[in-house]
């Protein structure tokens, strides 16, 4: 999974549940940008996400693998 399409997901995650979503490309270092869902964030790099730093992102957003 890319970081544009893990922000897509997260994007309709939030609509789906509710909840406030956020990206803001001017919080992070060149390629990466901070994302907010509800009271939580995590920081997303364009390109490839590994497999453990895709659960360590949905870790970080409290948001379960099997409902994203």
């Amino acid at each position: 999974m890319t970081g544009v399409e893990f922000i897509r997901r997260v994007r309709r995650y939030a609509r789906r549940t509710g909840q406030n979503y956020r990206l803001e490309p001017s919080r992070g270092k060149g390629s990466h940008a901070r994302l907010w869902i509800g009271g939580r964030f995590t920081t997303v790099k364009r390109g490839e996400l590994p497999r453990g730093a895709l659960l360590g992102m949905l870790k970080q957003l409290d948001i379960c693998k099997e409902d994203f």
